[in-house]
């Protein structure tokens, strides 16, 4: 008596349940993955955009976070906004403001790029610029932060009216050349800042216009340390393709 065949319709049960159960195990396997990992990467996170604020206020030795409460910049925590609802006021060593560490981010050619800059105290003019997040097109789009000439042009950048992007080099103090074979990500720069600063440069005018804190006003002198976003692992600072933050 020869033995019973499987019907097909056992056999495809039985393969269902068998990737259903390796599905969930994998899918376990990764949760478990992520949460024993989450401290590190947001220890990393922290550094990484630290590290981009003092490049961006160069002099800088104290942080102090502002978030726009949706009337006015006050020291202290964001709300629930995007990781643009708040900026960096930075201190040098004799307490002066450098000036302010700014958030943005803008399509790119191929993603959104992220990034930080900064801009000195009456928001007029550029300290430096530096790319949190980025893949744009090895060997072309990722000049933008890999070209040193590039990047070195956003320091002492006038920023009022606009900042314009020329191909070749501008006499004006507001220009910046874009990179040959790369129009499209360095023009997606210029894009971001001009942009963001149209919703910053106002509101950081607004601040200075602010009577000075009491001694002792604790709501004017909490220290910054991270936006919202990155401490819940949002944008990962120096996430650049094909680079380790």
């Amino acid at each position: 008596m020869s033995d019973a065949v499987p019907s097909p319709r056992a056999g495809s049960l039985r393969l269902i349940a068998t990737l259903a159960i390796a599905g969930l195990f994998s899918g376990i396997s990764i949760v478990v993955a992520y949460r024993a990992t989450l401290p590190r990467i947001q220890a990393n996170q922290r550094a990484a955009l630290e590290r981009a604020v003092f490049e961006v206020l160069p002099g800088t030795v104290r942080l102090e976070r502002l978030a726009w409460d949706g009337a006015k910049l006050a020291a202290g925590e964001a709300g629930k906004g995007a990781l643009q609802e708040s900026i960096f006021a930075g201190y040098g060593a004799d307490d002066a403001l450098v000036g302010f560490a700014v958030p943005g981010a803008g399509a790119g050619f191929a993603d959104t790029i992220k990034l930080i800059y900064g801009l000195d105290p009456t928001g007029g003019r550029a300290l430096g610029m530096t790319v949190l997040e980025s893949r744009e097109t090895p060997g072309l789009g990722d000049k933008i932060y890999k070209d040193a000439k590039f990047v070195a042009e956003f320091r002492t950048l006038v920023v009022e009216p606009v900042i314009e992007l020329i191909k070749g080099h501008g006499d004006k103090a507001n220009q910046v050349d874009a990179i040959t074979g790369a129009t499209i990500s360095s023009r997606a720069v210029v894009k971001i800042l001009n942009q963001t600063n149209t919703v910053w440069r106002p509101r950081i005018a607004a601040l200075a216009a602010q009577p000075p804190a009491a001694p002792g006003d604790a709501s004017r002198t909490v220290p910054a340390l991270v936006p919202p976003d990155a401490q819940r692992g949002g944008p990962v600072p120096g996430g650049r393709a094909g680079e380790k933050p």
